[in-house]
């Protein structure tokens, strides 16, 4: 169980924080740190940003024309749209191109608000952690975004995967799961959720030892 969830209006509001917050992160980056890679496989940290501003925008035309053009596998038009927009841009333009983001409220087809928000959350770690950068993950934001991954099931399908084992979040009122207990701060959880184990040394508990 969580706390009382996010409304819709909340949700966007942390999600226009969240790309206001990063813009600015990335507003003193030096250009020749955009080409370090990011946590995600085969994506830069131009290609991460690339990716969140394309994700703010999409239409039906733009998508089946890039799906077509990935031999219809979403990952890989996925993957490849963001590398293509992060070579054909500078890093001032691309801050320019997050920022204009703000405010705006498009989700893409078969998802919701909080995919959005999960989406910054995870991205922003993505980008933050290479970097060597401190970026916090305001608590509210990541229950939402806990309970959307955990919930969801595609593309992270964490309920299966982590099956027998119990979230308890030491900083904020989450928690899910049965079985022995893995317990760590939210945004630890959020990147373990999501496939990333970089915040390895913030989790313990039995169910942690036994995952690992």
């Amino acid at each position: 169980m969580s706390s009382k969830p996010m409304d819709t209006e909340q949700i966007w509001r942390a999600v226009d924080a969240e790309r206001a917050g990063l813009a600015a992160m990335l507003a003193v980056l030096p250009e020749s740190e955009w080409d370090r890679p990011s946590l995600c496989d085969d994506w830069r940290v131009r290609d991460v940003v690339a990716h969140l501003v394309l994700s703010a925008q999409p239409t039906i035309g733009w998508l089946l024309m890039n799906l077509a053009r990935a031999r219809g596998d979403l990952g890989r038009a996925i993957r490849d749209t963001a590398i293509r927009h992060g070579d054909s841009r500078t890093a001032a333009r691309l801050v320019a191109e997050l920022r204009e983001t703000v405010g705006v409220r498009v989700t893409p087809i078969g998802t919701t608000p909080a995919d959005r928000l999960m989406d910054l959350l995870v991205h922003g770690q993505d980008i933050a952690v290479p970097l060597g950068v401190a970026r916090t993950v305001p608590l509210a934001a990541a229950r939402c975004a806990l309970d959307r991954i955990w919930y969801r099931g595609t593309p992270f399908h964490a309920q299966r995967k982590f099956a027998g084992l119990r979230f308890v979040a030491a900083d904020t009122d989450w928690t899910v799961g049965t079985g022995p207990v893995v317990e760590g701060p939210a945004t630890a959880l959020l990147m373990l959720l999501t496939g990333r184990e970089v915040a390895a040394d913030r989790l313990t508990g039995a169910g942690w030892d036994r995952w690992r």
